[in-house]
């Protein structure tokens, strides 16, 4: 078999921060392949791009999580025990409690809330000048979701909840003081949430039957053993915390609204198929994470390379999103491609691959389009508003990235922000 193509540099811990989201397919472009091996933090690493190295990436039982990502970034974004570090058949068990969560209805309620919280703070935004849209979005959110998830928060407990979520999210693709300053507040956040799983447990909180809280308090493992506190406490986070961070998505969506009119016409028109169609080109297009890490459980072959045991792969996320192969003009914003996509599980992955049920593929997914596609809705047929100057570039060395400014909105006039 041939040797898997090498990057030349001894190690690639610098360029990998340097270049950032395009790391990893310019080093394919660069060497005419698909895959290569190099180094990070002194790690050996395979890194591979494409929809037939998802497939690869993807496939049950061939990749572990534990092990493949640094534990900073792990603490800040599952941490030990969660679903996300489970294999075979304890992983299937565990997924199963978070699609359980992700029905239809469930969906339906969680952005019938969305759209209460988002109403409700527009009449907060009466008395602001300017509104920062991603920080506002985030705690729209953590309040939906914390109601959602049968928990009631007072004001100043949805402000502090909001931090902390945002500094896990923000901290995650850092080293250095804003990776340290979530590790902190996440210490925090866990305290909390083992309190609300015990009382949960022992009657003094009541939580109702539909609800994450209760179905996480009560869920038995594939031994029919219940789940210890630390554990529970942390799948509950694991609910919380990614749907917080679906404000980025809300805030690449507003700026591609603000940046693309003609696509924003077609999204006025009102048409359900024109905004998934918005959405999922915003999925796509925009950077999220850049790339997901595994470790091979066992030997396979893949395009003629051989994987062994125990070997590092880190799979381009963006780079899969931005493939020529899949995506004609991928580096153009263009939501209509979306009319004929025939819904490849391996060619748009922001969230991961496969079949959601079985692999580690992302069980929030739908969450995220739907809150999405309804933002889209409320910002385009709410009250109006203007976009100031500011910076509003996208900085691809930083992850998770955002527009610099936040995206910050302006009212219209004082009489056209209401309920």
């Amino acid at each position: 078999m041939p040797a898997i193509p090498r990057d030349p540099a001894f190690d690639a811990t610098r360029a990998f921060f340097k270049e950032g989201y395009q790391f990893i397919s310019e080093r394919c472009d660069r060497l005419d392949t698909d895959i290569f091996e190099t180094r990070v933090a002194l790690r050996k690493v395979c890194c591979v791009r494409g929809a037939s190295a998802a497939r690869m990436f993807y496939t049950p039982g061939r990749f572990t999580r534990r092990g493949a990502i640094p534990p900073t970034v792990l603490m800040l974004l599952q941490d030990v025990g969660s679903v996300q570090g489970l294999d075979g058949a304890a992983h299937a068990h565990r997924k199963a409690l978070f699609m359980s969560l992700m029905s239809p209805p469930a969906i339906a309620r969680l952005v019938a809330l969305y759209t209460e919280e988002w109403h409700q703070a527009l009449r907060r935004w009466e008395t602001q000048e300017t509104i920062i849209l991603h920080s506002a979005v985030q705690e729209i959110l953590c309040r939906a979701v914390c109601r959602w998830s049968g928990l009631l928060l007072r004001e100043d407990e949805a402000r502090q909840r909001t931090r902390e979520f945002a500094a896990m999210i923000d901290g995650a693709g850092a080293f250095g003081p804003r990776n340290w300053r979530g590790l902190v507040l996440r210490q925090r956040t866990e305290r909390w949430a083992r309190t609300i799983i015990e009382k949960v447990r022992d009657g003094s909180l009541e939580a109702g039957k539909e609800t994450a809280v209760r179905a996480i308090a009560d869920h038995r493992d594939e031994q029919g053993k219940p789940l210890n506190t630390k554990v529970a406490a942390v799948e509950l986070l694991n609910v919380l915390r990614p749907t917080v961070a679906v404000a980025r998505f809300v805030t690449f969506a507003a700026l591609a609204l603000h940046q693309h009119p003609e696509a924003r016409a077609a999204v006025e028109a009102g048409e359900d198929e024109a905004v998934e169609q918005f959405a999922q080109e915003v999925r796509r297009f925009y950077p999220f994470f850049p790339a997901v890490g595994g470790k091979a459980l066992k030997a396979f072959d893949w395009e003629g390379y051989r994987f062994h045991q125990g070997d590092w792969v880190l799979l381009d996320l963006y780079g899969t999103n931005h493939d020529p192969r899949s995506w004609e003009e991928p580096h153009l914003f263009r939501p209509e491609r979306f009319r004929h996509w025939n819904g490849d599980l391996y060619n748009l992955i922001p969230q991961g691959a496969g079949d959601v049920n079985v692999t580690h593929r992302c069980p929030g997914e739908q969450i995220t389009l739907e809150v999405m596609k309804q933002s889209i809705r409320l910002l385009v047929s709410g009250p109006a508003y203007v976009v100031p100057e500011q910076d509003l570039s996208i900085n691809y060395q930083r992850f998770p990235t955002l527009p610099a400014s936040g995206f910050r909105m302006r009212r219209s006039a004082p009489e056209t922000l209401r309920s």
